[in-house]
């Protein structure tokens, strides 16, 4: 979920993508289908800690004013770290302005781009094997493959189409069910396009849905229906992979050289109120209006038709290991505040118990930042789904490339996650929340 800026990265900063077009520009890598690699050569990623109010602010400003800065994470009060990128021609201003104002900071990484190419050389190795597994990440065409699959394999999967994207790619899910008449679970994945770890989770999670024999596992596959969409920004995931690694939004062209909306403030619920950019450059760029996307128009549309069995609509994002519930619009409680509240004490604690991973969990607002117009959000006070969570997966608020996560996390993450998301929907039928 990480609030960023732009359209340069995993991460960006407000206006990056007139740096990524220059970047695409002096770099001039060329891919087969004519569209430019974004490199990120001797980009620097500091942590930068302010520690009063004057320098929070300006961190704050450098944020929303240079295009050369890509904010990874931005921090929500004093004493708490901002993960900045600076491009090179940046370096000498952005360190100035830090010493000139007495702002500590350190050098985390020296050169980003090389985990970006680590990363790219080995996920092009595995795809020449032709796997598909949870030992690395995999591009949508694998994992719309899968799907397939799936749904020719087991007479319980059924393959779902809630769209088209913008640049005409398919919001491809599957609905798994073992018999009529059960309350249903939506998983969404992968709506911010570069948080990778989330469309891994969402289809780990699937597959053990499927072929686990875990009695607990066993338990909740089999009691309810479940409507899983591991790639809801498909035209965004296929970009991280062909060129920008750090691309979070849609694809859908806006004026002269910016590109998309971020999909998880464009819902029609409290839509641009908080949180939100009218920058169309800008990472957290709301669109003109709501559902402006196809793609969350067309998601919408599909969730709308579950109205009156759909019980919880849960969403998977990366990184700073959260567990959220509505409202991000206010920092005013919803209605069943003290359920969710409850719920995601017990699922936290469930889901330190294997790896010792620690979560925290709270109302969006007050949690993270203020951020209206999310999926979660419109699913709990349009649809009326009262269990309605944001996972923000691993790594921690802290992690210094957070949205390159290791692919040896993988399959922990979804073993840890699946474990918590037992306990969420054990905790929310004890209160009679998933009741057919």
């Amino acid at each position: 979920m990480k609030r960023n800026s732009s359209t340069v990265g995993n991460a960006t900063g407000r206006g990056a993508l007139l740096l990524a077009l220059l970047v695409l520009v002096a770099c001039g890598v060329t891919l087969g289908d004519g569209a430019e690699l974004a490199r990120y050569d001797n980009y620097r990623l500091y942590q930068v800690t302010p520690r009063s109010e004057e320098q929070f602010r300006t961190i704050a400003a450098l944020e929303e004013t240079s295009d050369s800065l890509i904010f990874t994470e931005t921090a929500r009060k004093v004493g708490e770290p901002f993960t900045v990128i600076v491009a090179p021609h940046k370096l000498a201003d952005f360190t100035e302005t830090l010493e000139s104002d007495l702002i500590p900071y350190r050098l985390v990484e020296a050169n980003v781009q090389h985990s970006f190419d680590e990363e790219r050389s080995r996920i092009m190795s595995k795809r020449t094997r032709g796997v598909f597994d949870w030992t690395d990440y995999q591009p949508l065409e694998e994992i719309h493959g899968w799907l397939d699959r799936l749904a020719s394999e087991h007479q319980e999967v059924q393959l779902l189409d809630a769209g088209r994207s913008y640049q005409n790619r398919t919001l491809k899910g599957v609905k798994l069910s073992y018999g009529a008449g059960r309350p249903a679970i939506f998983l969404e994945g992968g709506i911010h396009a570069r948080e990778w770890i989330s469309p891994a989770t969402v289809t780990y999670i699937l597959n053990e849905l499927i072929t686990s024999e875990e009695p607990q596992v066993r338990a909740i596959a089999e009691r309810y229906d479940w409507y899983v969409f591991p790639n809801a920004n498909p035209d965004g995931y296929e970009y991280t992979f062909r060129v920008n690694r750090l691309w979070r939004k849609t694809r859908k062209p806006y004026g002269l050289a910016c590109y998309g909306a971020d999909p998880n403030r464009n819902w029609d619920f409290h839509w641009a109120e908080q949180g939100t950019s009218s920058n169309p450059c800008s990472d957290t760029f709301a669109g003109p209006n709501a559902f402006s996307e196809i793609e969350t128009k067309s998601l919408a549309a599909f969730v709308k038709t579950l109205r009156g069995k759909l019980r919880a609509y849960i969403a998977f994002h990366s990184y700073s290991q959260l567990l959220l519930f509505p409202y991000g619009h206010t920092g005013a409680h919803s209605p069943n505040h003290q359920d969710l509240n409850e719920i995601a004490n017990a699922t936290v604690l469930s889901l330190a118990q294997r790896y010792g991973t620690r979560y925290t969990y709270g109302n969006v607002y007050d949690a993270i930042y203020p951020a209206s117009g999310s999926s979660v959000d419109w699913s709990y006070g349009v649809e009326d789904v009262k269990i309605a969570y944001t996972y923000e997966l691993r790594p921690g608020p802290n992690a210094f490339n957070g949205f390159v996560l290791p692919p040896k996390q993988i399959i922990p993450t979804g073993e840890e996650t699946l474990d918590s998301l037992i306990t969420l929907l054990e905790e929310s039928a004890e209160r009679g929340y998933l009741a057919a």
